[in-house]
């Protein structure tokens, strides 16, 4: 069974979706989540499906002590779910075309440095996109740059806000984040 290791910093509804996804599979299993918000409500979702979690700071990641801790679990894979810390150097290095991540809009278009969550869809609204979507993607050294694993479009309206462009992306996350995992673990892993 592939072990995978879920980064999140915020409120988990994709960690979570995840987590139960596997339960039900032969193929992999969330051993672990890892926050850097100690206020996270994903520590709680992960606590409500008993796995463990990893609370830490920024220094911890850039000096090397949660890499350590990944060498001891041993992860197949790597997967961000809402984390908004740039990962270093080192850990992309050890974990090559292992660790993927989600982001909220059609890369190459809002993405890079701030651009999560409600700045994409303000973004996306401000500037009168026909379309937006998810992007699986893995990841580099640099924000929302790795190659892209999976993208999946949505139509917009004139009415669409940002929050119901976020009502849209979750949607999409939702159903497909969990799958694309698992066809990546089953044809890659």
């Amino acid at each position: 069974m592939k072990k995978i290791v879920i980064f999140a910093s915020g409120s988990g509804t994709n960690a979570e979706n995840i987590i139960k996804y596997f339960q039900s599979k032969e193929i992999g299993t969330v051993v672990a989540v890892f926050t850097n918000n100690p206020n996270a409500k994903v520590l709680e979702r992960a606590k409500n499906f008993q796995v463990p979690t990893e609370i830490f700071n920024k220094e911890e990641l850039y000096e090397g002590k949660i890499l350590q801790k990944l060498n001891v679990i041993q992860p197949d894979l790597i997967v961000l779910a809402g984390f908004l810390l740039k990962l270093p150097k080192s850990m992309i290095e050890s974990y090559l075309n292992t660790i993927i991540n989600i982001h909220p809009a059609l890369l190459p278009k809002y993405g890079g440095k701030g651009m999560y969550g409600m700045n994409v869809h303000k973004a996306i609204v401000e500037n009168r996109e026909r379309e937006t979507g998810i992007t699986i993607h893995f990841v580099n050294e640099n924000y929302d740059e790795g190659n892209v694993i999976f993208q999946k479009t949505v139509p917009l309206t004139e009415t669409d806000s940002p929050e119901s462009v976020a009502e849209k992306i979750h949607e999409l996350e939702q159903r497909y984040f969990p799958e694309v995992i698992e066809n990546f673990i089953t044809h890659n892993l």
